[in-house]
């Protein structure tokens, strides 16, 4: 929220389990955010590109910060926002959170190119990912790793159709990772439930008339460029800020356009066009994001930035790194996460779930 050249932001911290954050909850020293309690709050104030953070606990922020400035009460008001979307749409009445299983059809992605070209071998795939635990497989035909190659939309089209209608002939639900509004339709007519654009909808402009056509999910992720130019736009002024607007500015234009923020999941994007410290930066201030009442989506599977803390080369064996990032997201609120090892990531899940209940 703005004040002529002026920007406020709030950034829940001070996680605690659910038992402990309950009962600060009742003596006015915790608060709660989507069934994650939080003890403190960071008060962001940004202008003419300078930022100043604070930091309260709870009941400082209440007494000194609440009902003193109406642009930091209306983002309070958003963070306290029951978001339902997941609740009534996607989860069942025992899980917390939710898992995409990556389904590459494509030669050249970063991790899994080559794998799933095959579609029996895909099919394969899938049925063991939803065994251990997906609730989404989603499916992409075009890589976005940094440097690949534009691909053409009948090459795209004629990779991912096929298992579309073998998967939802299974009733298995599908996220169609994709930024081109043909093949958003041809997936949307062959069964898919959900569509995730890297490019937030900047990419093609018939884009949005799909998603408000059909009525679907949309997932708004952020990518300055495309994948040919975007670790060269990866100058921010303050990264997490800077994505935040970008996707608060997406939002609005989704809403603008007849879709209903409850349809809107957010993905801050990290690996595209974020060096290692900007991703670490975006990890650790991944709560920021709650404001904006949208679910937060967190894509963090074997990506780079792990290799380059832990000197792992081969993507494959950045498990460890994947299931820390989450457990930081988790801790932060985050409950949708895309990853590649659905089995080892939803158990850490599970566990840090019942540890923290």
């Amino acid at each position: 929220m703005s004040s002529n050249d002026t920007k406020y932001y709030l950034r829940p911290t001070g996680y605690v389990p659910q038992s402990v954050g309950k009962n600060l909850k009742q003596k006015n020293c915790s608060f709660e955010v989507n069934g994650n309690y939080f003890t403190s709050i960071e008060v962001i104030k940004r202008q003419n590109k300078k930022t100043i953070k604070e930091s309260f606990n709870f009941s400082e922020f209440f007494k000194k910060i609440v009902n003193k400035n109406i642009h930091i009460d209306l983002l309070y008001k958003n963070l306290l926002k029951k978001n339902n979307f997941l609740k009534n749409n996607l989860l069942s009445p025992e899980r917390k959170y939710l898992i995409f299983g990556i389904l590459n059809v494509t030669p050249d992605s970063f991790s899994d190119g080559g794998e799933n070209l095959d579609l029996e071998n895909a099919e394969k795939t899938t049925d063991e990912m939803i065994k251990m635990g997906a609730d989404f497989i989603d499916i992409g035909g075009e890589s976005t790793r940094p440097g690949a190659k534009k691909v053409g939309i009948s090459d795209e089209a004629i990779r991912v159709l096929p298992l579309i209608q073998r998967l939802s002939y299974k009733k298995i639900k599908i996220s169609l990772d994709t930024r081109n509004s043909s093949t958003m339709e041809f997936g949307l007519l062959s069964g898919v439930n959900m569509i995730n654009d890297v490019s937030g909808l900047t990419y093609d402009k018939n884009s949005i008339k799909i998603i408000k056509k059909y009525g679907v999910p949309i997932i708004l992720m952020h990518m300055p460029g495309n994948p040919q130019t975007m670790m060269k736009k990866n100058k921010y002024n303050n990264v997490v800020l800077d994505v935040y607007d970008y996707l608060e500015k997406q939002i609005n234009f989704c809403e603008s356009n007849g879709i209903k923020r409850k349809n809107i999941i957010i993905d801050p994007g990290i690996g595209f066009g974020k060096d290692y410290h900007q991703n670490i930066e975006l990890i650790n201030n991944l709560s920021i994001f709650h404001t904006l009442n949208c679910s937060i989506m967190l894509g963090v599977s074997r990506k780079r930035f792990i290799s380059s803390i832990s000197d792992e080369k081969n993507p494959k064996m950045r498990l460890g790194g994947t299931i820390s990032a989450t457990l930081n997201a988790l801790m932060q609120g985050i409950r949708i996460h895309r990853v590649h090892d659905v089995k080892q990531v939803n158990q850490a899940v599970k566990v840090f779930e019942k540890l923290n209940s």
